[in-house]
C-alpha cells in the first residue's frame, strides 16, 4: 500500500470490484505491513510484533476473507498467521478473478485491448512452487483474446525475479548475472509485448531488467489485475 506500482495495481483490483458490483472494505490508513519481509530476513520479534497488530485488529472488524494482490501477504495470511490465531479465508486475486470469469461476471473475449498481442506469465515463487497456484493466472490470461506463450522456465521451474526472501531490501552479492536481468531476458526472449505478472515484488524487479534491456518501448509489465481492468466491457 505504500509502494506507488503497487497501488495502481490495487487500484485496477477496486476498478474491477465496483464493475461487478462486490462489496468490499479496505483498512486504509491503519494497514501495516504483514511482516513477511522481517520473518524472512530474520527479525522474529519485528515480525510477531507486527503480526500480533494486524491480528487484533483484523479480528476486532471480524474479518472473514481476505484477498490480496500479493503473494508474500497471501502466503503468511494464509500459511503463517494461524499459529498466531489469526484464521481467515485467504484468496490471491488471480484466483478470485477466475472465479469471476468463470461465473460469467467478467467477460474478455470480446475486448480489443490485447486482441492479437503476445502475452508471457511469470510465475511468482510463493504463488506457484509455495502455494501451487498455477493455473488461476493462466486461466485469466488465456480469457482474452490474446496467445499467451511461456517461458523457457515456467511453473514449478520458472525462475525467481530475485525479490524473494527479503533480497530486495539487502545487498546484491556478486555473481554474473543479477537474477531479475536473466528472468527479464527470458520473458523478452519468447517475443511477447506484455510480461503479466501477479505479484508487486515481481512487477518492479521485472520492470527494471525490462529497462536495463531498453525494451521499454515494445514489452509492457502488467499486473494480471492490470490486463483485467484494461478489458473490461
Amino acid at each position: 500500500s505504500f509502494d506507488q506500482r503497487a497501488q495502481k495495481v490495487t487500484k485496477a483490483f477496486a476498478t474491477i470490484l465496483h464493475h461487478v458490483g462486490i462489496n468490499y472494505a479496505i483498512l486504509g490508513k491503519e494497514e501495516m505491513c504483514t511482516g513477511d519481509p522481517a520473518r524472512r530476513a530474520g527479525n522474529e520479534f519485528l515480525f510477531q510484533m507486527m503480526a500480533y497488530q494486524n491480528i487484533q485488529l483484523l479480528n476486532m472488524y471480524e474479518v472473514k476473507k481476505i484477498v490480496t494482490i500479493c503473494p508474500h501477504c497471501f502466503n503468511i495470511f494464509k500459511n503463517e498467521y494461524p499459529e498466531l490465531g489469526g484464521n481467515y479465508e485467504v484468496v490471491h486475486h488471480t484466483t478470485f478473478l477466475q472465479g469471476l470469469i468463470n461465473e460469467g461476471r467478467i467477460k474478455l473475449k470480446d475486448a480489443q485491448t490485447f486482441r492479437g498481442k503476445k502475452i508471457t506469465y511469470h510465475d511468482s515463487c510463493y504463488l506457484g512452487r509455495g502455494n501451487g497456484i498455477y493455473e488461476a493466472p493462466r486461466k485469466v490470461l488465456e480469457a482474452l483474446d490474446a496467445e499467451l506463450v511461456e517461458m523457457k522456465r515456467c511453473r514449478k521451474n520458472g525462475l525467481c525475479c530475485g525479490a524473494g526472501g527479503a533480497q530486495m531490501f539487502k545487498e546484491e552479492e556478486k555473481g554474473d548475472i543479477r537474477i531479475n536481468l536473466e528472468r527479464s531476458s527470458e520473458a523478452i526472449a519468447t517475443g511477447a509485448s506484455i510480461v503479466a505478472a501477479a505479484c508487486p515484488f515481481c512487477n518492479t524487479m521485472l520492470t527494471d531488467g525490462v529497462k536495463h534491456a531498453e525494451k521499454e518501448d515494445s514489452v509492457q509489465v502488467l499486473d494480471v489485475a492490470e490486463i483485467v481492468a484494461q478489458s473490461l466491457q
